[in-house]
């Protein structure tokens, strides 16, 4: 998994942690089509339910930067095909400033939240059912017209689950039950540590102009938890992260029921470390 331990904090927190990329910077990734993502990815594309649009809405500015970033750094070639969600890990959503909504999506791996309900609506709206959003609902107006101004930007987020599939859309996943059994080593067995990799690049027109738009690209990276966690280092910080946890921001994340054993299997594996 490309994912930095370093980028987990503790006491946790949800705010924005946006950093600044160089304007030639990479936001995406090639997909493999041996792999599970493809094959989830594929079905939800197969079924039609890939793309969102606003009526009216034209999403090919936002299309070509996509590819235009693909050819500048993982030299795509122009004939590339014209399905981004089975070319890419990743998928998109395009902000628009001018209106403060999102018009456009091709999202078919979503973190229990459905495209088309989000479809047109404000970046607030979206965000309200966050827990803990109160910095991050401040600061909405002001990140998004600074995601929108041309710059290149990159944050990361986590949680843990006990779903293997990438789609947890909610109404085409159910969410999966914590595993029933009283070994922390068994309960964490069964779970997986997902994270996303999260960029804005900005949008032009054909003719290379500016636009107050940028393309938001979501990254999700999925393994077994038993397989991520290698270190005293990383087992440590994850703890202290999951025990910072407020109960707004644990019912949120579906973690209220896991985090006690999660923790304990934690504590053990840094105890074993310290031997």
């Amino acid at each position: 998994m490309d994912f930095d331990f370093n980028r987990i904090s503790s006491p946790f927190r949800m705010q924005p942690g946006l950093a600044r990329l160089d304007a030639g910077a990479n936001h995406l990734t090639r997909l493999d089509p041996g792999c599970a993502l493809y094959r989830e990815k594929r079905s939800v594309s197969r079924s039609g339910a890939a793309h969102q649009c606003v009526e009216g809405f034209d999403p090919s500015n936002a299309v070509r930067t996509i590819w235009s970033n693909a050819r500048s750094t993982l030299q795509f070639p122009e004939d590339a095909p014209p399905d981004i969600e089975l070319a890419f890990e990743e998928d998109f959503a395009l902000l628009d400033a001018t209106t403060g909504t999102i018009p456009w999506m091709c999202v078919c791996v979503p973190s229990h939240w459905a495209p088309e309900d989000k479809l047109g609506k404000s970046i607030a709206a979206i965000h309200a059912p966050v827990a803990g959003n109160a910095d991050l609902q401040r600061a909405l107006s002001r990140l998004t017209s600074m995601v929108c101004q041309g710059g290149h930007w990159e944050r990361f987020v986590w949680t843990i689950s006990p779903s293997p599939h990438y789609d947890q859309h909610p109404r085409r996943q159910a969410r999966g039950a914590w595993p029933s059994t009283n070994s922390p080593g068994q309960f964490a067995a069964g779970c997986h540590f997902r994270a996303e990799r999260q960029t804005f690049m900005p949008v032009h027109d054909a003719a290379g102009t500016p636009l107050k738009q940028a393309v938001f690209t979501i990254r999700v990276m999925l393994e077994p938890l038993v397989h991520v966690v290698r270190t005293r280092e990383q087992a440590l910080r994850l703890h202290e992260a999951l025990h910072s946890m407020s109960a707004e921001v644990l019912a949120y994340k579906h973690l209220a029921l896991a985090r006690g054993p999660l923790l304990a299997w934690l504590s053990s594996w840094v105890d074993r470390a310290d031997r």
